[in-house]
């Protein structure tokens, strides 16, 4: 049966996904501003790519619940590349190119080696992403805006030492604000509130979250402090509050898009920067679909390669309109999930929000105050981090453990690629060593012995081959079973056909059942 490309928002869940998304989109508004900003990007770009993440990508889409749009990963990616490209058009001209490029990785079916990568090291990637959360918006929540949201809240690439040492320096009196405080605090409770479960029973809660009780009573409570005690304001001009470019006129609204330069195609500089986009991206939407995965309550397993399919459209429609490089997020997809998101309407209504929002009332979201949207996002990274998390991945064993804390340890240290990449690498390791152990027995009644493959043998089995065979003593009956394994490798062959070799100097003989003949061609 063939699968549809294409799949509409559903209202079959509308009581669950209409205040998901209304969630998604109050998160993802600034982080979309605050992406551009640290890329060297015009705001408005950024705002377009969460457009097209929510309304275009959600349609194509493998997953019910992903959230898309643009990311953190790909910040210094594209700064680098707009200044070395000579201009924003160019770049747009290589995110084009990079969606087609993803297309292309989607039709060969490669976002299936998203199923290589071991539990451990997704739970870890999960739990980093969560602290790093925490220790990225304790500054927002206490008025310490530095900036205006760092990156994305996600990673803090390799300026790691600002992770831990922003939220000391936000508690210093310089800059710690008493009302960001207290409207954190506010915020906080109201989220704590919202879980209790005698509020859950309540059916108007549903169609009214707990985050827009936090984004709406944040600019209340400010708006009171301008008017009753100044010093608790949190302003614009000390970067405080979200800040949302605003049109004069419709004009100035589509004046803000800007459009490739189609002429780039023929440079190669465009091309490589292509590549480099589409890969990182590509690789961010798969590890990001498989911890989303692990977050949905249904535990539905997602198409990842549709899901690239999905990427490559949106980047190209992105990069045609003035927009930044997308990728499936984990912050807006965790902020989702635990919205109580059920299906892909929650993330196209937040794409439909933003693009209303922006065009009709930046000025009242220009109100909102970053502390508001750091007690959300505090909430979100402490499910994500949980020590229930921590302690039951301890309790499996330390094969799981240590590839979990070496990958939340890499991720929170430098990113998300690289933290992934060790946390890989420390599973393979501990596979390898099971693999090395287990593939091979060796057993002996008297002169009698007994080699056997209990399952398929590689080169990775060379060593523990040999030292078994140098333990036969000399006079042996040796018989050679292969009966188990589907696979013997040519390595294996080779030190088998050594030692049969060397059996008549020892007086040893050989026996072989099932052995021959089961090498790849």
């Amino acid at each position: 049966m063939t699968k549809r490309l294409l799949t509409a928002p559903s209202l079959s869940s509308a009581s669950h996904d209409v205040p998901a998304g209304l969630v998604v989109f109050l998160v993802a508004l600034p982080l979309c501003l605050g992406i551009a900003l640290a890329s060297g990007a015009p705001l408005f770009a950024g705002v377009i790519a969460g457009v097209i993440g929510g309304v275009i990508i959600t349609l194509f889409s493998g997953s019910e619940l992903s959230v898309s749009g643009p990311a953190a990963g790909l910040a210094s990616i594209v700064a680098g590349a707009i200044l070395s490209l000579g201009s924003f058009q160019a770049f747009l001209t290589a995110v084009v190119l990079a969606g087609f490029l993803q297309l292309a990785v989607a039709a060969i079916r490669a976002g299936s080696l998203g199923n290589f990568i071991p539990h451990s090291v997704i739970k870890g990637m999960l739990a980093a992403i969560g602290i790093t959360i925490v220790l990225k918006q304790i500054p927002h929540a206490v008025g310490y805006d530095k900036g205006f949201t760092d990156s994305e809240v996600i990673l803090g690439g390799y300026l790691w030492l600002d992770i831990f040492l922003d939220p000391i320096r936000a508690f210093s009196l310089e800059v710690l604000q008493p009302g960001a405080l207290i409207i954190t605090l506010v915020s906080v409770a109201a989220l704590v509130l919202w879980e209790m479960p005698f509020m859950k029973r309540q059916a108007w809660t549903r169609w009214v979250p707990g985050a827009l009780i936090c984004v709406v009573g944040g600019a209340l409570m400010n708006e009171i402090f301008a008017a009753t005690a100044p010093s608790l304001a949190l302003t614009a001009a000390n970067d405080h509050l979200v800040e949302l470019p605003v049109a004069a006129s419709v004009g100035d609204f589509l004046g803000q898009f800007t459009f490739p330069d189609v002429r780039a195609v023929l440079r190669p500089d465009v091309w490589g920067t292509a590549v480099t986009i589409a890969a990182v991206a590509s690789i961010e939407s798969v590890l990001s679909i498989e911890a989303i995965d692990k977050m949905d309550p249904e535990r539905r397993i997602s198409d990842v390669n549709r899901e690239l399919i999905g990427q490559g459209m949106g980047n190209m429609v992105s990069g045609l309109i003035g927009g930044l490089p997308i990728t499936s997020v984990i912050v807006r997809s965790s902020a989702n999930v635990y919205a109580g998101g059920r299906t892909r309407t929650s993330s196209f209504i937040h794409g439909m929000l933003l693009m209303i929002c922006v065009a009709t009332i930046p000025t009242f979201l220009n109100m909102v105050p970053l502390a508001s949207l750091a007690a959300i996002l505090l909430m979100v990274g402490y499910k994500l981090s949980s020590i229930k998390l921590i302690r039951g991945v301890w309790k499996e064993g330390p094969t799981q453990f240590l590839p979990f804390i070496v990958t939340c340890v890499g991720v929170v240290s430098t990113d998300i690629l690289v933290g992934v990449g060790v946390g890989l690498l420390v599973s393979v390791f501990y596979v390898m060593r099971s693999y090395h152990r287990s593939a091979i027995t060796l057993v002996n009644e008297g002169d009698d012995w007994l080699l056997r493959f209990n399952k398929d043998a590689s080169f990775v089995n060379k060593a523990k081959l040999k030292d078994v065979l140098r333990s036969i003593p000399d006079g042996a009956a040796v018989i050679v079973d292969g009966t188990k394994a589907l696979y013997i490798d040519h390595d294996i062959y080779e030190t088998i056909h050594d030692f049969d070799a060397s059996a008549p100097h020892r007086g040893v003989s050989v026996e072989y059942h099932n052995f021959a003949g089961k090498a790849g061609m």
